[in-house]
């Protein structure tokens, strides 16, 4: 049954609020606000007492999927289940409350958390200094870019071209572009990791890093990495590692002591601030100590006085690369995955990783049979199946085995995505996923892949169950391109 509009549900003289009388509901409103700011007809809004508005939005809020209903597999964007202490810390008066333009001396715990969190990231990753400043992952992979364009003008190196692996983040060769570089994608070999022999041939006196994912965006850790950090950095060029992947990573190994010079952290992805809707993202980066000067303004700094220590923003940075946002990042973000990491603490964020790699691989052996893995086993913290068999031999996509899912409550992983892999199905569980959960999604793919064989029009048909049924692909389309032609 339709779920009814509010508006359809109004009935004059129904409410659901009582506002006690004040002063200011005595005053003419023209005494209060300016004459512009009113209304010259009265506001037509809906008329539904409190017990129908509650209802409407509960029916409305079953409908939509949300991380507080089930498990979310999309692979590489990490969309595990967010602690509610985070959003308690979040809330408290003393952090909700702040304005950015306060004087530093009355945001004293504010900065400290930041300093505090910004040293517990450097030593997660192993790097020389981290900032908080970007906004979210792509913005932190940006915020990187340019901090290497900055090294390479300081040592008057003009260096035009990076390097890009294959199996990489869309966002990787866009933000290079961004920043102004001519792009060049090193291939991946048979096992899906970085092919030496190509990466070798196109590194040459004009390459300014090299950016790769690691653990890489088909969950496989690059075995080669210290022969690769080598390489480049014979180069004369800098190693970037896009940090999207670093659940993989926590408390086992760190890209610093890799040889990375560059890595980016999502803290709505590893730190489990929330991820999705629109934001709010975070996207720290962490730095070798080469890159340090040219960190973005402001920068905290710690002072100790005989009162105790002193935090302020220094702005003292000639060789900065200046601002990458106004202010100093998303705090209520900063703040949730202060949180996460004082809550776990080290032994607690080995068992994240730990326990991602293990729902992954547990996955991923419920699956394997029913559909194809185009490269080897075991994996880290995520996989990525393909629908090829399907498709050639019943005309099923990957793109309808996802829609299918949402009739047995799940949202779809992430499909078509990397773009190495044809029909891909790039499935990450997550620490936060019990086996019971795993169980029952594993389930669910495998009766989907059953259907194929005996019933393909069905999964053709789905999904049967939402509220919102299958929209015309071709006239979706064909209306996109028509935007797109106005």
């Amino acid at each position: 049954m339709r779920e009814k509009l509010i508006f359809e549900m109004s009935r004059s003289g129904r409410k659901g609020y009582s506002l006690s009388s004040s002063d200011l509901s005595q005053a003419p409103l023209e005494s209060i606000l300016p004459a512009r700011f009113l209304r010259t007809e009265p506001a037509e809004l809906p008329e539904v007492p409190e017990s129908e508005v509650v209802r409407h939005f509960v029916r409305l809020s079953n409908m939509n999927y949300h991380v507080d209903k089930n498990m979310y597999p999309l692979g590489s964007c990490t969309m595990k289940y967010n602690p509610k202490i985070n959003d308690y810390t979040c809330d408290l008066p003393g952090f909700s409350a702040l304005h950015p333009l306060q004087p530093a001396e009355t945001t004293q715990g504010a900065l400290q958390l930041m300093h505090e969190l910004a040293e517990m990231l450097r030593e997660i990753a192993g790097m020389a200094a981290v900032t908080l400043q970007p906004a979210a992952g792509a913005h932190g992979e940006l915020t990187g870019i340019l901090l290497i364009k900055k090294y390479h003008e300081s040592i008057g190196s003009k260096r035009h071209k990076l390097l890009v692996v294959d199996s990489a983040h869309g966002t990787n060769p866009a933000s290079a572009a961004l920043a102004g570089y001519e792009i060049i994608s090193v291939h991946g070999n048979a096992d899906g990791r970085t092919d030496l022999n190509d990466l070798r041939q196109k590194l040459d006196g004009d390459v300014a890093a090299l950016m790769l994912t690691n653990p890489n965006t088909i969950g496989l850790f690059e075995k080669e990495i210290v022969e690769i950090s080598r390489m480049v950095h014979a180069n004369g060029s800098l190693l970037y590692m896009d940090g999207a992947n670093m659940n993989a990573l926590l408390g086992i190994t760190r890209p610093g002591d890799m040889g990375f010079d560059v890595v980016h952290y999502n803290l709505h992805k590893t730190f489990a601030a929330p991820h999705g809707g629109g934001g709010p993202g975070s996207g720290p980066v962490g730095v070798s100590e080469k890159l340090v000067p040219f960190l973005p303004l402001p920068v905290i700094e710690k002072r100790d006085t005989p009162e105790g220590p002193l935090y302020s923003l220094s702005y003292d940075r000639p060789e900065s690369i200046g601002r990458m946002m106004n202010f100093y990042g998303n705090f209520s973000v900063l703040v949730r995955a202060y949180t996460y990491i004082r809550m776990l603490g080290p032994e607690g964020l080995r068992r994240v990783s730990e326990n991602a790699i293990i729902n992954a691989n547990y996955l991923l052996s419920r699956l394997l049979g029913s559909y194809d893995l185009p490269y080897p086993k075991p994996v880290m913290h995520e996989f990525c199946l393909s629908g090829d068999r399907q498709k050639k031999a019943h005309g099923v996509r990957t793109l309808d085995i996802a829609k299918r899912l949402l009739d047995y409550g799940f949202h779809a992983p992430t499909i078509y995505f990397p773009l190495i892999v044809s029909e891909a199905l790039m499935i990450e569980p997550t620490e936060t996923e019990s086996k019971e959960t795993l169980d029952i999604f594993a389930e669910a793919l495998l009766k989907i892949a059953d259907e194929v064989e005996k019933n393909p029009e069905l999964v053709l048909s789905a999904p049967v169950t939402t509220p919102v049924k299958r929209l015309d692909e071709a006239q979706a389309s064909r209306q996109l391109n028509i935007c797109c032609q106005l």
